[in-house]
């Protein structure tokens, strides 16, 4: 359990201040007590409460200007002005200078000044975590930003980059098998694939395709790889669900990316096995070719309509969740391996794939037989191919 909040109250009046301080105990708030604007300001400067309670009329000091001393020095802690009705213009002056709320004396139910504190207790809290989760964003810009220049300065270095942050190929994580394929079409390629495990129930994988091609495109893999890694320590620390909920996570990376202005954007699927109960929730953002799903029966399209993440700031994702049978293949491929097919239309070169998928053991090689992506010089897009497969409730390889 976490140490009860320490709530500062600055009030000459005994009575007054008696009562507040036995209440607010009994709710579970420690008390510091001052008598007068001196020993208040003392005493917030060596125990840092959690808020402060102060009267507008003190004996020494102005209520004002303990208030705007405290708001000076700390902006983020909340201070609530306890003043009688009759001073009501100086405390709408104190809002102004920036006091959280105000409660006026006498103080008919105590339930209303309780009420102000939490309040002013939970604004606070989100405003830390906003700050702290502005503070991780700056952080990552900055990585980025020395990444990016890495890059410029050498691609083959940047090339290195990419290749460290992919997952080792043929991984499996309990009853699930990982496999995945990247062929870049540049030095540097806009795709990126990627599966980890949570924690002991969890597995999260994606794949994503950036707009364009190159130095650009390859900056947006190592943001994305970045912001998806804090995401994680974001649950594993601080016990954020984000990254365990597909929607919620494209909804935040679409946030972070259209907030940077990168005048790029990403085509994603993510999705989140949960081994205990054999689930899959995934959510797809603009992901195309259709990821096709195997379940023992046939192979059909996961058909989905979502936009890109960040191009537009409002956008707002969908998850599906699907029970996991024995016999299962999830297969995702990048537009790039339909560019290569011989088929005239993208319709007829995905039926062609779809047809290609009979079972979970079928292979990268088999679906891209006659492609001749090993010869090519230069391909007109990146290939990439990644499959998750359960078989038997047993690993394969």
């Amino acid at each position: 359990m976490s140490d009860p909040k320490r709530i500062l109250t600055v009030e000459d009046e005994p009575a007054i201040r008696a009562s507040i301080v036995a209440f607010l105990e009994d709710s579970g708030f420690d008390m510091l007590e001052a008598t007068n604007g001196r020993d208040g300001l003392a005493l917030f400067r060596s125990e840092r409460p959690d808020a402060v309670l102060c009267d507008l009329r003190l004996p020494d000091i102005d209520g004002l200007d303990v208030l705007s001393e405290i708001v000076a020095g700390s902006p983020e802690t909340p201070v609530i002005i306890v003043s009688g009705a009759s001073m009501l213009g100086d405390a709408v002056q104190a809002l102004k200078r920036g006091a959280w709320d105000f409660v006026t004396k006498p103080i008919a139910d105590m339930g209303v000044l309780e009420n102000a504190v939490n309040k002013g207790l939970e604004r606070a809290r989100l405003m830390c975590e906003n700050r702290e989760y502005q503070q991780r964003l700056e952080a990552v810009n900055r990585e980025l930003t020395e990444t990016l220049q890495q890059l410029q300065a050498d691609e083959e270095a940047g090339r290195d980059i990419q290749v460290r942050l992919l997952p080792e190929d043929n991984r499996n994580f309990g009853d699930y098998f990982f496999r995945r394929k990247l062929y870049p079409s540049m030095y540097l390629s806009g795709d990126f694939v990627d599966y980890f495990m949570i924690d002991r129930q969890y597995a999260g994988f994606y794949m994503a395709d950036v707009s364009g091609h190159g130095l650009a495109s390859a900056f947006v893999t190592v943001m994305l790889k970045t912001l998806m890694v804090q995401y994680v320590e974001a649950y594993l620390q601080e016990g954020d669900q984000t990254i365990l909920e597909p929607d919620q996570t494209l909804q935040r990376l679409n946030r972070d990316l259209c907030r940077q202005d990168l005048d790029k954007y990403l085509t994603m699927f993510y999705g989140v096995l949960d081994r205990d109960n054999s689930t899959l929730v995934c959510s797809n953002g603009g992901h195309f070719p259709h990821p096709i799903l195997y379940d023992g029966s046939g192979a059909r399209p996961m058909l989905s309509h979502n936009r890109p993440v960040g191009l537009f700031e409002d956008t707002v994702f969908q998850s599906e969740k699907l029970v996991v049978p024995d016999n299962f293949l999830l297969l995702l491929v990048s537009d790039g391996l339909l560019e290569l097919m011989p088929q005239k239309s993208n319709r007829e070169r995905y039926q062609d794939l779809l047809s290609r998928v009979t079972g979970p053991d079928v292979t990268f090689e088999e679906l891209t037989k006659d492609l001749g992506i090993e010869g090519h010089k230069q391909l007109p897009d990146d290939v990439t191919l990644l499959s998750v497969v359960r078989r038997n409730g047993h690993v394969s390889g």
